[in-house]
């Protein structure tokens, strides 16, 4: 009789095994579709988006292991992040800058131009009146402050860049990038003037069309906090809402504040730090940031850097002749010392970050990217590295990262209140501007417009930060003296770039977290 059960239990395992791993195979294809979905007009998505809710709420997970629930969430929140463009952002309707931001980039081609680059810029030349035509009829909800930014992005520098080719003297927003652009092919490829200026006409013709409108259009882009509950929840995986984000923010703003205030004390019989004076020197002194970065990195085996990583990664702040005169906010701290910004974004940063994420077999994991996770862990990374002493040898660097910090950390009321309604997108700006050193008009508008097109971005610096650390934290007190950093830090990268709450149920077991949203999102006992 027991051996009857014994076969019984055998097979009922094998049943459930072989069910999981079709249910599996099924969410392996919604996430696919869900991807794919990504490409296609916005304004088409509402059906599919239905059907792929369906077929996401029929799954059995029953028999699902720890990281195929993960997978579960993921694909979930990629769900979500699409459910909310179509129900409460959508850009088509509400956001001029959605349409600039398709044809702003065509002009930073470079003249005489390949075959192939040709032949792809008069197919772009030909699709801005078109694309232009569709952003007057499809914008049917236009918001002030969104519209007010692509005027200003069609007429003017914003002193930070859109990642257009260097220039000591930039043409004036895109409108002057069209002009620049026929100038050019008049002389190289003159057989295209007549489809640039036909495109330069359709891009002055949206500006036209634009400013005509704008003081009736509403005068806030809020969505509320109600919607930026829902969105951190269900889209980042949050476990906090937005009063939790506020009262962290506040906190690690202040305490940034007072590191800062205290080395500025403890330093302030030390020299200034000087301003770099030419590209030679930018490039010397960041190549040399970079051989700091990662002799540190080594010497206290804080990560792994695989063999095959590229020997130097590029920066995020280049030099131009006007820093002499005119200095954006990371400029200002990347033209005084290299290490900060190196660190952040490029190594063990953002660059290093997706080299090892290029690296995934996972497919759901290889397509998602948590900007918690992502800017957290660069945040992350900035104090750590103070604290392994990387700035001992230059204690008035160590102000630089918490000047940073500090500007990290006031993103977090600019960005809420802007969607609560409480702030326009020019009183945040003048809020990060009192409370933040070096910080100035342009790097502010540039962050703000950001945040007020992908809500909670801004605050997820810190918040992934706080995250992190207390990770670390609990981690150190679950393995005790078996505890190694730097194998946390490799176990931490391997997982991906997806939210932070699951990597913690990964790497700790603990589930208090994950069994919330779980139920939150997927709508079922976990």
């Amino acid at each position: 009789m027991k051996a009857i059960e014994s076969l019984a239990l055998v097979v009922l395992a094998f049943a459930v095994s072989v069910s999981a791993q079709d249910s599996f195979r099924e969410l392996s294809n919604i996430d696919a579709d869900v991807v794919e979905l990504r490409r296609v007009d916005p304004a088409t998505r509402e059906a599919p988006l239905a059907s792929i809710r369906e077929r996401l709420e029929a799954l059995d997970t029953s028999g699902y292991s720890r990281e195929q629930k993960v997978d579960t969430l993921l694909v979930w929140a990629k769900w979500g992040a699409l459910s909310f463009d179509q129900r409460v952002m959508k850009p088509w309707a509400r956001d001029p800058l959605y349409f600039l931001y398709q044809v702003n980039r065509i002009p930073y081609i470079s003249t005489p131009a390949t075959a192939d680059d040709l032949a792809e810029l008069e197919a772009g030349l030909k699709d801005v009146p078109e694309i232009l035509y569709r952003a007057q009829q499809s914008l049917t909800e236009p918001v002030a402050p969104l519209a007010n930014l692509a005027i200003f992005h069609l007429e003017q520098f914003d002193g930070v860049g859109q990642r257009q080719p260097y220039r000591d003297q930039p043409p004036e927003g895109t409108i002057g990038w069209y002009l620049d652009l026929c100038g050019r092919l008049a002389t190289s490829h003159p057989e295209l003037v007549s489809d640039c200026e036909a495109a330069q006409s359709a891009v002055v013709g949206y500006r036209d069309w634009l400013s005509a409108r704008v003081d009736q259009m509403p005068a806030s882009a809020a969505i509320g906090t109600e919607h930026l509950n829902w969105y951190l929840r269900h889209v980042r995986l949050l476990p906090y809402d937005v009063d939790d984000v506020l009262l962290l923010g506040r906190r690690e703003l202040h305490r940034f504040r007072f590191d800062y205030v205290i080395d500025r004390n403890k330093n302030e019989h030390l020299p200034a730090l000087g301003l770099t004076r030419n590209a030679d020197e930018h490039e010397y002194r960041t190549r040399r940031a970079e051989e700091r970065i990662r002799a540190i990195v080594a010497e206290q085996n804080l990560m792994t850097i695989p063999d095959n990583t590229p020997e130097s990664f590029e920066t995020d702040t280049y030099w131009s002749p006007r820093a002499s005169t005119y200095r954006h906010f990371w400029e200002e701290l990347q033209f005084r010392n290299a290490l900060n910004n190196h660190i952040h974004a490029s190594i063990p940063g953002h660059r290093f970050d997706a080299f090892l994420r290029d690296r995934l077999d996972n497919p759901v994991r290889m397509t998602f990217q948590d900007t918690g996770r992502a800017e957290g862990w660069g945040t992350y990374l900035e104090e750590m590295l103070v604290q392994a002493g990387i700035t001992d040898d230059n204690p008035r660097a160590r102000e630089l990262f918490y000047i940073a910090l500090i500007k990290r950390g006031s993103r977090i009321y600019a960005e809420t209140a802007m969607h609560s309604g409480e702030m326009s997108l020019e009183q945040a700006n003048e809020y990060m501007i009192d409370y933040v050193p070096f910080m100035e008009e342009n790097l502010g508008r540039y962050d703000l417009e950001s945040y007020l097109r992908r809500p909670g971005s801004g605050s997820m610096y810190i918040i992934g930060k706080i995250q992190i650390e207390r990770l670390v934290s609990e981690r150190a007190h679950q393995l005790g003296d078996a505890f190694d950093l730097g194998a946390f830090h490799d176990a931490f990268l391997e997982r991906g770039i997806i939210p932070i709450s699951l990597i913690r149920w990964e790497m700790t077991g603990y589930d208090d977290e994950v069994r919330e949203l779980w139920e939150d999102v997927v709508g079922r006992p976990f």
